[in-house]
C-alpha cells in the first residue's frame, strides 16, 4: 500500500514539470512561467523534447534467433576479438623491433663518428684496420641504416 502512495505522489510531483512554459516581458524584466498574466504579449517555450523511441528492430524473415544461432554469433564475435587482439600484439612487438633496430643503428653512426680506429676480421681470423676510405664507406651505410629503421 505504502508502495502505491509512494508511486502516485511521484507521478502527481512530476505533472507540473511537464507543463507548457511561457516567457513574457513585464516592466522591463523577463518573466517565465506556466500561466502568462493576462494582456501580456508571451511566447510559449518549447518543451522538453520526449525520448527518441529505440529503432525498431531488424526482423528476419525466420524470426528470433534460436540459442545455437546466439551462440555461434557470440563465437564468432570471440575470435574476431582474438584475431584483432594477436594483430595489435604483432604491430606492437614490429614497432619495439623498429625502435630497438634504431637505437643501434644510431649506435653503430656514433661509434664510427667517434673517431677509433675501426677493425674487420678476415676470413683468417686476422684483424684488418680500415683506411679512411673504408671508414667513410662505412659511415655511409650506418647513416643509410639509421635513416632506414628510425623513419
Amino acid at each position: 500500500m505504502n508502495r502505491f502512495l509512494l508511486a502516485a505522489a511521484i507521478l502527481l510531483m512530476t505533472g507540473p514539470a511537464l507543463a507548457q512554459q511561457y516567457r513574457w516581458v513585464e516592466n522591463g524584466r523577463v518573466r517565465y512561467g506556466d500561466v502568462p498574466p493576462p494582456g501580456v504579449n508571451a511566447t510559449r517555450l518549447k518543451g522538453p523534447t520526449p525520448p527518441s523511441a529505440p529503432p525498431p528492430a531488424a526482423k528476419d524473415a525466420k524470426g528470433p534467433l534460436t540459442p545455437a544461432e546466439r551462440d555461434a554469433g557470440f563465437r564468432k564475435r570471440q575470435e574476431e576479438s582474438q584475431k584483432e587482439r594477436e594483430k595489435q600484439e604483432l604491430a606492437a612487438r614490429d614497432a619495439q623491433a623498429k625502435k630497438e633496430n634504431c637505437a643501434r643503428a644510431q649506435d653503430h653512426v656514433r661509434t664510427i663518428e667517434s673517431g677509433q680506429r675501426l677493425s674487420r676480421t678476415d676470413s683468417k681470423g686476422e684483424r684488418q684496420y680500415l683506411d679512411d676510405s673504408q671508414v667513410a664507406q662505412e659511415l655511409a651505410k650506418a647513416r643509410q641504416a639509421a635513416n632506414e629503421w628510425c623513419k
